[in-house]
């Protein structure tokens, strides 16, 4: 999302032990439309881990998503606020 050409900080939402990520957001780093996000993740086509930093991590979260060959890890504050976003593509053999 931009707003006057400068981009917004991409923040997730805390829930319980772990986060809420909007499928806005979500959906173009898997190279999906965000309005198939909730079904995906639904059916379990897209996983997703949540970890909790300890030691130097402290305060520090990271949440992974994971659809066919595409890895997303975000790292966040312990406010939601995204540090760093990597996204990872293993190529998968034809038929898979």
């Amino acid at each position: 999302m931009t707003m006057s050409g400068k981009p917004t900080p991409m923040r997730l939402e805390r829930s319980g032990d772990g986060f809420v990520v909007d499928a806005a957001d979500l959906g173009p780093l898997l190279d999906l439309p965000p309005a198939e996000i909730p079904g995906l993740m639904r059916e379990g086509s897209i996983t997703s881990v949540s970890e909790t930093g300890t030691e130097d991590d402290d305060g520090r979260h990271r949440v992974t998503f994971r659809h066919k060959g595409i890895t997303v890890r975000l790292t966040l504050d312990s406010s939601g606020n995204v540090l760093s976003v990597a996204r990872t593509i293993v190529p998968t053999a034809p038929g898979r």
